[in-house]
């Protein structure tokens, strides 16, 4: 007979936990994503906009109305809406997200040429926010009332009034048609005939830093608070009694303490920083979602809009799952349980 050690039961108890965090969280995501949907299905069904017309584009000025009276038939628009509804979840369960009006191809085939490049503007935008924040927020704390600090804050706070797409034609003002240091727009120069990394990167080190920059204030501001206050801790004042190094010190104790609630501020500013990657995807010219996300919200193109909405609410649930999880797998004292 075999006994498990104290460490292998708390790591089998803390794995049976995350099971039990991620089954209520499943448990909470599905209303909330049939919520979304019907909302996004009710919004579309109640608008003005024909869809056989919007279809059929300027041709719906000489069609007949017998063959739009056709093309709603074939698409059953006319059938009750919880008819289309029911149809809409089911084709949904099959993976058909439905025909985009103002693209012109199947929903599915939009999100999978698209997504990859707002993801790789989140992602990369992410990583430059946090190490920038986490760097200057704490040295901003250690310094905190210097110049360094007050300079910080005022930057911050003026940021945080500008919105984004105003800091991004700013940008493309300054560094794309005054100094011509970065291009203006797009993924690729006009003249490339194929698409390479390093043109993709040049490229996206405006967009980045733009999205980066007004998303930084509040990630700054957390860091700099959390670490001064962490500051002031009996280890971290028992550490500098011993004569460690400042740096030791800060990014050692200080820093490490306040890691754990700037977890929990990641999963929750993500909404925020989808949104504004849609600003300046659009600003920019960039081929991800953010562009086809205006353009379908003007032209009514709602089985896109209500495809995109789903699967931004999911990412953001999972998003704040992982966040959590996190949080749970970097504090032990957090306790996961059913």
């Amino acid at each position: 007979m075999t006994t498990r050690t104290a460490p292998a039961r708390r790591r089998t108890g803390r794995l049976a936990g995350a099971a039990a965090v991620v089954r209520r969280r499943l448990l909470v995501a599905v209303p909330v994503l049939v919520a979304t949907s019907v909302g996004m299905f009710a919004l579309g069904a109640a608008s003005p906009v024909d869809p056989a017309k919007q279809y059929a584009g300027a041709a719906a000025f000489t069609t007949s109305e017998e063959n739009l009276a056709q093309i709603r038939a074939n698409w059953g628009v006319d059938d009750p809406l919880p008819v289309q509804y029911l149809r809409w979840v089911g084709n949904l369960l099959r993976g058909d997200l439905g025909w985009s009006t103002s693209r012109h191809e199947p929903v599915t085939s939009v999100l999978a040429a698209r997504a990859g490049w707002t993801l790789l503007l989140i992602g990369v935008t992410l990583a430059v926010v946090l190490l920038a924040s986490l760097l200057l927020g704490a040295l901003a704390a250690y310094r905190r009332g210097g110049l360094f600090d007050r300079a910080l804050r005022a930057a911050a706070y003026a940021v945080e009034s500008m919105p984004v797409f105003w800091i991004g034609l700013a940008a493309i003002a300054v560094f794309a048609l005054a100094l011509g240091w970065f291009p203006a727009g797009g993924l690729t120069d006009v003249t490339a005939t194929g698409t390479s990394w390093p043109d993709v990167a040049h490229h996206l080190i405006l967009p980045v830093a733009v999205l980066a920059v007004s998303q930084a204030p509040w990630f700054l501001l957390f860091v700099r608070d959390a670490v001064a206050e962490s500051l002031r801790d009996d280890h971290v004042l028992a550490a500098r009694a011993r004569g460690l190094p400042g740096r030791t010190v800060l990014f050692g104790h200080a820093l490490r303490t306040a890691l754990l609630p700037f977890l929990t501020l990641v999963g929750t500013h993500l909404p925020e920083l989808v949104g504004g990657a849609v600003l300046v995807e659009t600003v920019f010219s960039l081929p991800g979602l953010g562009a086809v996300t205006v353009e379908a919200a003007l032209g009514s193109d709602f089985p896109l809009l209500a495809a995109i909405t789903l699967v931004t609410t999911a990412v953001v649930l999972a998003a704040n799952l992982a966040a959590d999880l996190a949080y749970a797998a970097a504090d032990p004292r957090v306790r996961l349980d059913g």
